[in-house]
């Protein structure tokens, strides 16, 4: 929780504070990104249980927060998700739900929620761009998760429509940074791949990289990204969801991912 010294204006509660983005929002919030008539209140699992309609209310009374930076969800990496899609959905559809309908009881001026690239259709032209999400079903793989982060949009514009709410979402690129998950099942690609070029560093392995290496993918870091979360709270005034992304010239294969690791990680041995 930050420390103000002034009158308060703005008191914002960021679900899903401790994980990958939420810890980049609050470096950068204590690094000089928040206003003296800003509070940020940072909150976990350990602080409710979103799941729950009662332990959510219970937090939002606590803390009487007037806008939210919706971050939390259960999350996982390929393998994780093709095993456990329903308990995706069904996780996901709780605790969203919770935390928009408790927001708008509570009268909160803004929400902010974060989705994922991975809603958008499986089959699909390039370049993407926010209008497509619901253009088709998402990949098979993790359509639990991915229908959850949909339904978000969805709830969004009933919301703005019904009861004039001020709730919109982002749509980020695939995020690394500090306090990433470097599991190598239930992570994602950059800190799987770091976590594989140090195992093979400690054994002396080669690196063998899934998949042909040739799909590409665009990445944004998370301190990066913090910022634009920022600005989206405080100056992005539209119910549509908005992409977070850098731009398609920066786009990278996983093999080039692969092999800017090792190159950074001074990896010796074979890249298969």
């Amino acid at each position: 929780m930050t420390e103000v010294t002034g009158p308060v204006a703005k008191r914002i509660l960021v679900t899903g504070g401790t994980g990958l983005v939420g810890k980049a929002i609050q470096k950068v919030v204590a690094d000089g990104e928040g206003r003296a008539d800003e509070k940020w209140i940072f909150v976990s699992s350990r602080d409710a249980d979103l799941t729950n309609a009662s332990e959510t209310k219970a937090l939002f009374e606590e803390h009487k927060p007037t806008h939210v930076i919706h971050l939390a969800a259960m999350v996982g990496g390929l393998f994780k998700n093709i095993r456990y899609n329903l308990d995706f959905w069904r996780r996901n559809i709780h605790i969203n739900d919770n935390v928009l309908h408790t927001a708008y009881e509570m009268g909160v001026q803004k929400v902010v929620s974060c989705l994922s690239t991975c809603i958008f259709p499986d089959k699909t032209t390039y370049p993407i761009d926010e209008s497509m999400i619901h253009n088709g079903p998402p990949h098979s793989s993790n359509f639990g998760y991915s229908y959850a982060k949909r339904m978000i949009d969805i709830q969004n514009r009933g919301y703005f429509e019904q009861h004039g709410c001020h709730f919109t979402a982002v749509i980020p690129t695939n995020v690394f940074g500090p306090h990433d998950n470097f599991n190598i099942e239930d992570g994602h690609v950059l800190p799987g791949l770091i976590h594989k070029v140090y195992l093979a560093k400690q054994t002396g392995s080669a690196l063998t990289v899934w998949g042909t290496g040739k799909p590409r993918r665009q990445f944004i870091y998370s301190l990066d990204l913090a910022r634009l979360f920022i600005w989206v709270l405080r100056e992005y005034d539209e119910v549509e969801p908005i992409i977070l992304s850098v731009g398609e010239e920066d786009e990278v294969s996983i093999r080039e991912a692969a092999e800017a690791i090792v190159e950074a990680m001074d990896f010796k041995g074979e890249l298969v």
